[in-house]
C-alpha cells in the first residue's frame, strides 16, 4: 500500500459502508475468540484506526503501522492510549523497526490487494510474528460468485479453476495502486509455505448488494451475514475472505 494514501479521504470512503465494515468485524471478532495469550498486535495498514476498537481490548500493547502519514495522524488523534504505538511503514520494511519474533497476532485486512510481491510481503511478517502467533488475513477474492457467473455469461467456463491473478488500476487517486483479486488457492498456499497452519475461513460480505442494502435494515443483513460466513466460505462465494492461520513453523 503505497502513500497514496495521503491524497485521499479513506475515511469518507466508509461512511456509507456500515454494512461492510459490521462484516469485517463479525470475522474480526469471531478470530479473536479461537486465539489465546495474545500481549501484542500488530496492524498492518491501520488506516486511520478503523478496525482498531474491535481488538483494542485484547491485548496490552496495540501497534498500528501504515505508510501513509495522513492516516496515521488522524489514528493518533484518535487512539490516545499509551498501549497504542504508531509507526509509519511499508509492510517490508516493518521488520526494521519492531523486534523480530515479537508480535502475538498480526491483522492484515484490505491491504494484499495493493501488494505487488506476496512473498515478499510474507517474508516479513514472518519475521516479526513469533512461532504459534497468530495472522487474520484478509484478500479480494477473484472466485467469489458475481465474478464467476459474470465470466460464465461471457463463456468462461473454466474461470474457477484460473489461479492467476487479476489487477485492477484504480485512476480515483493521483498515484495509481494496483488492486489485485487473488484466487483463494494461491493465497492458501503462499501461507502453508510460509510456516501457517489454517485454522477457520470464512467468506465476508455475502449480501453485499445495493438492492438488499436498499430494503432490508442493517441488523437483518448482519444477521444474515453472520450466519453465512463459514458456510459460505466452503465454496468462496463472497468478495472477500478472511483467514486465521497459526504460524507453526
Amino acid at each position: 500500500m503505497g502513500a497514496a494514501y495521503d491524497t485521499y479521504d479513506y475515511p469518507s470512503y466508509w461512511e456509507s459502508r456500515e454494512y461492510e465494515h459490521k462484516a469485517e468485524l463479525i470475522a474480526i471478532q469471531s478470530f479473536l475468540e479461537r486465539t489465546s495469550k495474545i500481549k501484542t498486535i500488530l496492524e498492518v495498514g491501520a488506516g486511520y484506526g478503523r478496525l482498531t476498537p474491535s481488538y483494542l481490548s485484547y491485548a496490552p500493547r496495540i501497534v498500528l503501522t501504515d505508510p501513509s502519514s495522513k492516516l496515521l495522524k488522524i489514528a493518533r488523534s484518535n487512539f490516545k492510549s499509551k498501549k497504542v504505538r504508531f509507526i509509519q511503514s511499508s509492510v517490508e520494511n516493518i521488520p526494521k523497526k519492531i523486534r523480530q519474533s515479537s508480535i502475538d497476532l498480526v491483522i492484515m485486512v484490505r491491504v494484499l490487494h495493493h501488494i505487488e510481491d506476496l512473498h515478499k510481503t510474507f517474508h516479513a511478517i514472518s519475521k516479526i510474528i513469533q512461532k504459534n502467533g497468530y495472522l487474520i488475513l484478509e484478500f479480494a477474492n477473484k472466485r467469489h460468485l458475481k465474478a464467476t457467473l459474470s465470466e460464465f455469461f461471457k463463456g468462461n467456463f473454466t474461470f474457477p479453476l484460473d489461479i492467476f491473478t487479476i489487477e485492477i488500476r484504480t485512476k480515483k487517486r493521483k498515484r495509481s495502486l494496483p488492486f489485485k483479486n487473488y484466487h483463494p488457492d494461491t493465497i492458501l498456499d503462499i501461507l502453508k509455505g510460509h510456516g501457517y497452519k489454517i485454522i477457520e475461513i470464512r467468506s465476508v460480505s455475502n449480501v453485499r448488494n445495493s438492492f438488499l442494502k436498499r430494503i432490508l435494515p442493517k441488523n437483518v443483513l448482519l444477521s444474515i451475514e453472520n450466519l453465512l460466513q463459514r458456510p459460505f466460505a466452503r465454496f468462496s462465494f463472497g468478495p472477500s475472505i478472511f483467514i486465521l492461520a497459526k504460524k507453526v513453523n
